[in-house]
């Protein structure tokens, strides 16, 4: 499926309408360039979710835990060159998972278990491009 979105707010209400089919467990790998939106996405996630304070970015910090029904873990791998070592396997049972950056990734995750989430820019400053893949639509390489 693939969407045209016009404003953060659409593409937070667009990450809201997938959570009631989302649980621990489920791995969204979220892709795109810097600054297309991956955070803002998950914000809208979170917020369906439940959580009512600050979403940043974990760009610097690697993973935010989120106590959220389920529960949340988002995790940027922008800064390093691998996932390996970071502990991401610990969390990915137990929680919905968000990977911003998932070609660091590895094989660390079930294909079978997989979202795909691409978000790029569109044709107008404030349009964003997104394209759902859900898991089995495709063959999904994770290393």
């Amino acid at each position: 499926m693939k969407l045209t979105i016009r404003s953060e707010e659409e593409l937070q209400t667009h990450a809201a309408s997938l959570l009631p089919r989302l649980g621990p467990g489920d791995v969204i790998l979220l892709d795109g360039p810097l600054g297309a939106g991956k955070t803002t996405w998950t914000r809208g996630l979170l917020r369906a979710a439940g959580w009512t304070e600050a979403v940043r970015s974990p760009t610097y910090t690697l993973m935010h835990l989120y106590a959220t029904q389920p529960p949340i873990l988002h995790a940027d791998l922008y800064r390093l060159g691998s996932a390996e070592g970071l502990g991401l396997e610990d969390y990915l049972d137990a929680h919905l998972c968000v990977i911003e950056w998932p070609d660091r990734l590895g094989g660390l995750v079930d294909p079978a278990s997989v979202w795909r989430i691409t978000i790029s820019f569109g044709s107008q400053a404030s349009e964003r491009e997104v394209e759902v893949l859900e898991p089995g639509q495709q063959p999904i390489r994770c290393d």
